[in-house]
C-alpha cells in the first residue's frame, strides 16, 4: 500500500504528526508519498495532490475539517479513499486523532476499514462580465451580502420552477455532508451522510416564514439576483474560492459526477459522531 499525505503548513502540530504517522505506517510496511507543500515541511521533495490518483492507494489529510475541505480542491479527480488525521476542533470529516496513528495505521494494513462515498456539488457562475466559472464544493456553496451589509434579495428556483424570493443575509446550498458545517449553525436540520438529498438554508432570513428546505439531489437549482439595488453579493464553495457575483448574474447548482471517498475506520459512525462531537447523552 501506498498512502500520501497532505498536512495543514500553519498548524503548529502538523509536523510532529506528519513525522509520527510516517514512521506508524513505515512500521507497518505501508509507504507514504508527500504532497508538496507538504514536503516542504519534512525537507523533502514531493509531488502535486494531483497526481495522487496516479501514484497512491489511498490519501491521508493531517489538519481538520477545513484542511480536509481544502484537500478536495488539491486531488482534484481523486477516486479513492481518503483518511483525515484530526488536530483541529470539530472533526466530522476525520478518521481519526493524532494520538490514535498506530490504530490507524495497523487498521489500514490489515484492510479494517470502509469508505463512505459522500455527494459533491458542481456550481457553476454566469456573469455576465465573464466566462462561466465552475466550481465543486463537499459541504456547501453560499451566497452572502457583499461589502454594502444590505440584505441581499435572491430568486431560487428548482428545476426551472421558481421557489422563492428570500431576503436574508445570505443562503446556503448544502450537502448531507454539509449539513453538520455552515447550514447547522444557520439553523438547518441534520441530515445523514448517505441521504440523497440537497439541502437549501437562508442565512438570517428577513421573514420567520422562510425556512430550510430539503430537497432531492437530483434537482438542479439556480439562484440569481432580480433586484439591481441590493449591490453585489459575495459566493464562496466550502469557504473558500470567493466570487462577486452582481445582478444579472446566476448560480446554477446541482450533484456532481464526481464523489468524495471518505475513509472510516471499523466502529465509527456518523452517529457516534453526532453524539461525540454535539456531546449527544442518553438518558
Amino acid at each position: 500500500m501506498n498512502v500520501g499525505i497532505i498536512a495543514n503548513p500553519h498548524k503548529p502540530d502538523s509536523i510532529p504528526t506528519l513525522q509520527a504517522l510516517r514512521a506508524a505506517l513505515g512500521a507497518k510496511g505501508i509507504s507514504t508519498v508527500l504532497e508538496e507543500q507538504t514536503a516542504v515541511l519534512a525537507g523533502q521533495s514531493g509531488i502535486p495532490a494531483a497526481s495522487f490518483s496516479r501514484h497512491v492507494d489511498l490519501a491521508a489529510v493531517i489538519g481538520g475539517d477545513g484542511t480536509m475541505l481544502h484537500a478536495l480542491s488539491l486531488l482534484g479527480d481523486f477516486e479513492k479513499p481518503v483518511a483525515g488525521i484530526n488536530i483541529g476542533n470539530l472533526g466530522f470529516l476525520t478518521s481519526c486523532q493524532d494520538h490514535e496513528l498506530d490504530v490507524f495505521a495497523a487498521a489500514l494494513a490489515a484492510g479494517r476499514f470502509i469508505t463512505c462515498v459522500r455527494t459533491l456539488l458542481d456550481a457553476t457562475v454566469h456573469s455576465s462580465n465573464n466566462s462561466p466559472a465552475s466550481f465543486t464544493a463537499l459541504n456547501e456553496i453560499t451566497v452572502t451580502r457583499g461589502a454594502t451589509g444590505r440584505l441581499v434579495s435572491l430568486r431560487a428556483r428548482v428545476n426551472g420552477e421558481l421557489l422563492n424570493d428570500y431576503r436574508a443575509d445570505g443562503l446556503i446550498v448544502a450537502t448531507p455532508t454539509g449539513s453538520t458545517a455552515y447550514s447547522l449553525s444557520a439553523g438547518g436540520p441534520l441530515i445523514a451522510p448517505y441521504a440523497a438529498v440537497f439541502l437549501i438554508t437562508p442565512i438570517c432570513p428577513h421573514s420567520l416564514s422562510q425556512r430550510a428546505l430539503v430537497l432531492a439531489d437530483s434537482c438542479i437549482v439556480e439562484l440569481s439576483s432580480e433586484d439591481l439595488a441590493s449591490g453585489p453579493m459575495l459566493f464562496t464553495v466550502d469557504g473558500r474560492d470567493s466570487v462577486r457575483i452582481d445582478p444579472g448574474d446566476h448560480i446554477e447548482v446541482k450533484k456532481s459526477a464526481r464523489s468524495f471517498h471518505l475513509l472510516r475506520l471499523e466502529g465509527q459512525s456518523f452517529y457516534l459522531a453526532l453524539r461525540q462531537k454535539l456531546g449527544w447523552q442518553g438518558i
